[in-house]
């Protein structure tokens, strides 16, 4: 399954290979430890803490990339455990030389893939419903699901073979439309109906743009909660389409569908077409402190808040940091050089005289034009929470 998720609130797991351990609840199928100080368990999830990339002891801040032990999971159900030597990519459907089907289709070992030639890219990983639950606590609209806050994201350095590489290798043809990846995670089941595992189509023009096919993550093979052997990173696009434990590939001369782009991943409610809207592809905007939630600050001393922001598809042009609740705003000092599919890291220095509690607010402008707004669209499954999160904290 991808690192993402949707509406449905309810997650069937049927055999989890392992536990983690977040404090003493353990998480069903997260095979890596969960240390408390590093996240938030959100059933078979775990949510990075923004906090935790600051240092507690020296403050020195993690850098771009989250180390893997720190990264967030998604799991709709559990993470497997796969051999990487018996292994095998298969890839089929009209949309191939000969057409190969699901019983004799082009199979690459994890070796071929690492025989074609390789590249790399720094790109971020988000959850479709990162930020969820400010629907219900900033603009108190009910939505279903995993109620995440700002820590079902981050970055890292991903290393494989371009997607296109493969499929024109497997015989790609010109009257190839979508390309289907699929799981290799165990069924999801909600609501009483399998859904089967996690699958979703990609436009045939971002397969072959910019997506890579990826066995490294910060220069170590892929983990198994992070998608081993082999995953999709689908650069700027919410994180369903970042398809983990790869197993097939069916690429097809006519449209492709799967509940991930019909039921699932599409925004419904009275402000979207009565059908629903289109399936989810761009991420939004946002920003975050490293800094936790009702964080005890001390008067009179200036304090360093340090925070990142991102923006989908398009890179950051500025940051704004509001201590006064919103009413005024002044510039951060960006401290990365922005780029399109990664977060840029920020400080911003306050010195609050009096206390009392206070309310930070950080927002983004892309280079596209696009600024963070006071409230989100509501929708019904709570995705692209993209509105200015209201920081708590207290001066002492």
């Amino acid at each position: 399954m991808a690192a993402d998720d949707h509406a449905p609130s309810e997650h069937t797991d049927e055999a989890a290979p392992a536990s983690g351990t977040a404090g003493t609840r353990p998480v069903p199928g997260i095979v890596k430890p969960l240390p408390a100080e590093w996240f938030v368990p959100r059933d078979t999830n775990a949510e990075m803490r923004w906090d935790a990339l600051r240092d507690a002891d020296s403050g020195t801040g993690i850098g771009r990339h989250v180390p893997v032990e720190r990264f967030f999971v998604r799991n709709h159900t559990s993470t497997p455990l796969i051999d990487p030597d018996a292994w095998r990519l298969k890839l089929f459907g009209t949309g191939l030389s000969g057409a190969p089907t699901a019983d004799r289709p082009v199979e690459f070992s994890l070796a071929d893939l690492r025989a074609l030639p390789a590249a790399g890219i720094s790109a971020l990983i988000e959850c479709a419903g990162n930020a969820r639950s400010y629907y219900r606590s900033q603009q108190h609209q009910f939505v279903p699901g995993t109620p995440w806050t700002l820590g079902g994201v981050g970055s890292a350095s991903w290393r494989g073979v371009r997607l296109a590489d493969v499929l024109r290798e497997a015989g790609l043809t010109p009257d190839a439309v979508d390309v289907l990846p699929t799981g290799l995670d165990p069924s999801y089941v909600a609501g009483g109906t399998d859904y089967g595992p996690v699958r979703r189509p990609l436009p045939l023009a971002k397969a072959l743009d910019d997506v890579l096919l990826a066995y490294e993550m910060n220069g170590e093979p892929l983990t198994p909660d992070h998608g081993a052997p082999a995953r999709l990173v689908v650069p700027g696009w919410v994180g369903i389409a970042s398809i983990k434990w790869v197993g097939t590939i069916e690429v097809a001369d006519r449209p492709l569908y799967s509940p991930w782009n019909t039921d699932f991943y599409r925004m419904f409610g009275p402000d979207h077409p009565p059908g629903g809207g289109a399936p989810l592809t761009e991420q939004v905007p946002k920003s975050a402190f490293e800094l936790a939630a009702g964080a005890v600050l001390a008067a009179g001393s200036t304090h360093r808040l340090h925070g990142r922001s991102w923006s989908g598809v398009a890179a950051v042009r500025r940051v704004e940091v509001s201590t006064d609740g919103g009413r005024t705003w002044r510039r951060a000092e960006l401290r990365d050089e922005p780029s399109a599919h990664n977060w840029t890291r920020w400080t911003f220095d306050w010195r609050p005289e009096r206390s009392g509690p206070y309310e930070l607010r950080a927002r983004t402008t892309d280079h596209r034009g696009t600024t963070q707004p006071d409230t989100a669209l509501f929708n019904r499954e709570g995705y692209l929470f993209g509105a200015v999160v209201a920081h708590p904290v207290t001066v002492v």
